[in-house]
């Protein structure tokens, strides 16, 4: 049975070989293609047992995907600019003398890459005209990242034969986290004084829509979050440095942990959450993939590819201007997801 996201124009090729001895694995996007990528990585882990997989990302992800089982190298494409730079990347590709290349990106610069490559390119799966296993699909801009990516290895030979129904790709698999690290006590909510049980609020922009809610925003849900007995804890980066620092002065008893908590420590905190919430963005879909029931504040309208996806229970709450919907609003919403429902206001 062929994908029902397969293209009626689909080229016709064997599939990948699996038995290879190097591949590599091109992500070089933010943190929602960061996380949405992984699913196809594990798939492709799973098709070349025995291969030696190089993942070529960017700086931000190298100690995370150091730390994934789906990789056993981990290269940086600084995403410089000028032609040298762009030379010097294909030659370090060239050098790699890899069976096979996937391109999870699949951007001009990408496809770049590929005709760097000519005129002996390895097999290479992905968009870039002439390749060996290009993706056909004929909807694949309006795809969820997720079902794009598990369709592509799917018409280069991988992953189940029958392919995935729409919307049915799985998330990412975040359970080897802590084991690959050896539990160790920076991934447990004690380790910046969190008392369970605890909600992650997600200070970030939306990555899709536009809009940041405001400190007062979250200063009003922290209390309320607080008024259920809940621990509410604030995870953002360098731009969210003064809505922390709102939140923190107006909110004592909210951890603040703008800037001080890695990606490990995210999926932890995430894992053992009653619940998280922000808006439309990579925070959201790296804590609906490690498995907290999600509260997505998004526009009305918003197309469901860009909404995260996982396990447990994600509920849109949608606003006219969503950097202007109530406090009190999303709290009622928090408030029909996971444990955190089960929480008494006291």
């Amino acid at each position: 049975m062929s994908s029902p996201f397969r293209s009626s124009m689909a080229q016709s090729h064997s599939p990948m070989p699996a038995k290879i001895a190097k591949a590599l694995v091109i992500s070089i996007g933010d943190l929602s293609d960061f996380v949405q990528t992984l699913p196809a990585a594990k798939m492709i882990r799973d098709y070349h047992l025995g291969a030696r997989i190089t993942l070529l990302t960017t700086e931000s992800f190298r100690a995370f995907a150091t730390a994934c089982p789906w990789f056993d190298v981990v290269e940086v494409d600084p995403r410089a600019r000028d032609p040298q730079a762009l030379a010097q990347m294909i030659a370090r590709i060239r050098a790699g003398k890899f069976d096979a290349i996937y391109d999870l990106t699949g951007d001009q610069r990408t496809n770049g890459y590929y005709l760097g490559l000519r005129p002996w390119p390895p097999k290479w799966s992905g968009v870039a005209p002439g390749c060996s296993h290009p993706h056909t699909a004929a909807d694949r801009d309006g795809m969820h990242a997720l079902d794009r990516l598990a369709d592509q290895l799917h018409e280069a030979g991988l992953g189940p034969s029958e392919g995935f129904a729409p919307f049915s790709a799985p998330p990412a698999d975040f359970s080897w986290v802590r084991a690959a690290l050896r539990d160790p006590p920076r991934l447990r909510p004690e380790y910046f004084n969190i008392r369970p049980p605890h909600v992650v609020l997600f200070a970030a922009a939306a990555e899709v829509g536009g809009g940041r809610w405001p400190a007062a925003s979250f200063i009003a849900l922290c209390k309320g979050v607080l008024a259920r007995a809940v621990t509410p804890v604030v995870i953002g980066a360098g731009p969210e440095r003064e809505i922390g620092a709102a939140i923190q002065r107006a909110v004592p008893q909210a951890r603040v942990l703008i800037s001080r908590a890695d990606l490990f420590q995210v999926i932890s905190l995430c894992q053992t959450a009653t619940a998280a919430f922000g808006m439309v963005g990579g925070p959201l879909h790296l804590a609906a993939a490690a498995g907290a029931p999600v509260v997505v504040l998004t526009p009305p309208g918003l197309s469901a590819q860009h909404l995260p996806r996982g396990a447990n229970v994600v509920l849109c709450l949608t606003a006219p201007d969503p950097a202007a919907a109530p406090a009190a609003d999303v709290e009622r919403a928090l408030g029909n997801v996971g444990a955190y429902s089960r929480s008494t206001v006291g």
